[in-house]
């Protein structure tokens, strides 16, 4: 057993580093589209000029995208950079785009010049750093373009020629829809990455370019197997299943996310069968009636699959097919299996729970799955912001709530502590969705509500107007219960750093970790559990902002209070998140948390964070939070 999930997960992780590399550039894969659609001979709006655009966007553009950004994901910019050079040489070799070339040789240019910057580091005279970067990076893109315009261009061109007359002939031999067999379920156990950036784009992209159109781009993006889901749960579902069904299927029709709908297939298993025959019926209708699209809909919402499909009825009339068709037969075999289904109410919070657990992370739509829990208004008196140590990115979300609960009147206060330390009885949960797990486990009985932008989440207006159903009281100010502390001890002017650059999150941690250290507020040990931290849970906070500190088990590393301020005008890299403005924290005595919740206030306008950006000094950076904070007095 655990055999098979290790398998699963690698295959996961595969096709999460092959989406990584191509959903950053999705937006010009629809623009490729798009112009194809509109300029070819029989587009919307032929013009023999502007389709010449077609042909070298798929050839040199799509492809050196992905291979910067995948050199760009292991190396940062510098990475990036060489992985690019390096896809250029795959592409001049190759017959075909080089998407498949692109994913190889980007991450292993990003990856070689990493190691070499490893070795070569602190062994380099002052002075020829910049000649060495410069020159490092040139000869290594240009070796690597050079092998792979000798030897990975043909290798890939023949792997790609052998996957494209597998499809060819699944499609010749009508077996193309058993396809559905494995893409369907692959779906709901998140392979579906794997799936469709490793094998189906890349083949389909050619076949476009052949062609005008493939059916392989609505083999993975087809709304219609999950919706006919939706819909049955809408009218026969039980609880919250119910209850949550009818948004759900307008996220998933209309948003494509399709991630949505997994949880309600989790619930009864056999609903597996109605997505597969679903599938595989509008596949069968997409191949019979010659549909297909120009370019990948990305997300896989009926407006992106309409907006890339060509221009002529028979080209809609197909791809509308295959939609309804396999949104029908889905909705007639889920809905007898949720009738004959003699089960009691269906736990929907479990199933979200259990998709997670198969993701490896929170989803992003799970607050919409459960937010059918209630609570009763005029019974809440506490709100609890926790976090992993309860000294950073509670301190902050907490601060911006309280503000809001002060300015609605509500008589409740809100405090916040490390996720280890809830109490079992509390009322309200404010969690990182990563945590909100673990805070469950703390606090069964508690209302959990689950946040990923920490200065800005919309969750934080959602609780005001439910908590705003009881009657309001005017309280006394809370806010500023936090002990009295002095600018000058937790943030000095030579903590404040102006203009930084950085390679990597890691680089930027250990950088503010060291000037912590530096400032005597923690021991060295500390930085490692910065980096831990954000191991285990990304320290980003939303509005390009982030605010590493250490785990729970370095607290006793801390000296004194303190905080760092960074700022890097040209961002660093968080998870796919650009962060500009850096807050390293060290917190002893909650010393700390008056300045950090100046800092939330300020930093939840992004206005202010770019002024902040745009910042030439330290007395500049103090001038801004002072300013921002006498304007929300």
């Amino acid at each position: 057993m655990s055999g098979g999930t290790g398998i699963k997960l690698k295959v996961q992780k595969f096709g999460n580093a092959l989406s990584s590399m191509i959903l950053p550039n999705i937006g010009a894969f629809l623009a490729w589209g798009l112009i194809t659609a509109l300029f070819i001979p029989t587009g919307w709006l032929p013009n023999k000029a502007l389709a010449e655009l077609v042909g070298p966007t798929v050839t040199y553009l799509l492809p050196i995208l992905i291979g910067y950004t995948g050199g760009k994901i292991v190396y940062g910019h510098r990475g990036g950079l060489v992985g690019a050079i390096a896809t250029s040489g795959v592409i001049i070799g190759a017959n075909i785009p080089m998407f498949l070339g692109a994913m190889i040789m980007g991450p292993l240019g990003g990856y070689l010049i990493k190691k070499f910057d490893k070795i070569i580091e602190g062994k380099i005279k002052t002075g020829f750093e910049m000649l060495v970067d410069n020159f490092s990076a040139g000869i290594l893109g240009a070796l690597l373009s050079i092998g792979a315009f000798l030897g990975v261009s043909p290798v890939v061109d023949l792997v790609s020629a052998g996957l494209a007359s597998g499809v060819e002939w699944l499609v010749h031999a009508g077996l193309l829809p058993l396809a559905s067999l494995f893409i369907e379920p692959g779906k709901v156990l998140f392979l579906n990455n794997a799936i469709n950036h490793g094998v189906l784009t890349p083949i389909g992209i050619e076949q476009a370019r052949q062609y005008g159109k493939s059916v392989l781009f609505l083999l993975e993006a087809n709304p219609g197997p999950g919706m006919g889901v939706l819909l049955a749960y809408c009218f026969f579902g039980k609880g919250n299943a119910k209850k949550t069904a009818p948004g759900a299927a307008i996220i998933h029709f209309f948003g494509g996310i399709h991630e949505i709908y997994f949880p309600y297939i989790l619930m009864k298993p056999f609903l597996f069968v109605a997505t597969i025959l679903g599938g595989m019926s509008g596949v069968f209708t997409l191949v019979a009636l010659k549909g297909g699209l120009v370019g990948p809909a990305s997300p896989g919402s009926i407006l992106a699959v309409l907006a890339v499909t060509p221009k002529s009825f028979s080209g809609f009339a197909a791809n509308i097919a295959d939609v309804l068709v396999s949104l029908t037969v889905s909705f007639v075999i889920s809905s007898l299996i949720l009738k004959t289904d003699k089960a009691g109410n269906e736990d929907l919070d479990e199933a979200t729970r259990k998709m997670e657990s198969m993701k490896g992370k929170q989803s992003r739509i799970s607050s919409v799955l459960t937010e059918a829990q209630s609570f009763d208004p005029k019974e809440i008196k506490k709100i609890i912001f926790a976090c992993d140590a309860g000294m950073g990115s509670s301190a902050m979300g907490a601060s911006l709530l309280r503000k809001k609960v002060k300015s609605a009147g509500l008589a409740i206060d809100v405090t916040n502590v490390a996720v280890s330390s809830i109490p079992s009885d509390a009322q309200i949960v404010v969690t990182q969705s990563e945590l909100t797990p673990r805070a469950r486990d703390k606090a069964p009985n508690a209302y959990h509500v689950s946040v990923d932008n920490f200065l800005s989440s919309p969750a934080y207006d959602l609780l005001i107007n439910q908590l705003k159903n009881s009657v309001k009281v005017e309280v006394e100010d809370h806010s500023n219960r936090e002990e009295a502390f002095e600018d000058e001890g937790v943030l000095r002017d030579e903590n404040i750093f102006i203009g930084r650059s950085f390679a990597s999150k890691e680089e930027v941690i250990r950088f503010a970790g060291q000037a912590l250290v530096d400032g005597g507020y923690v021991l060295p040990s500390y930085i490692d559990g910065m980096i831990e931290r954000d191991k285990e849970m990304s320290t980003y906070m939303g509005n390009e902002i982030a605010i590493p500190h250490g785990t729970e088990n370095v607290k006793k590393e801390v000296l004194a209070s303190g905080v760092v301020i960074i700022q890097i005008p040209d961002g660093v890299d968080f998870d796919g998140n650009k962060v500009r403005l850096v807050f390293g924290i060290a917190g002893k005595n909650n010393g700390h948390l008056a300045l950090l919740s100046k800092i939330a206030v300020v930093c939840a306008e992004i206005g202010n964070v770019e002024k902040l950006v745009q910042a030439k000094s330290a007395q500049d950076i103090k001038a801004v939070i002072n300013g921002a904070i006498a304007q929300n007095a």
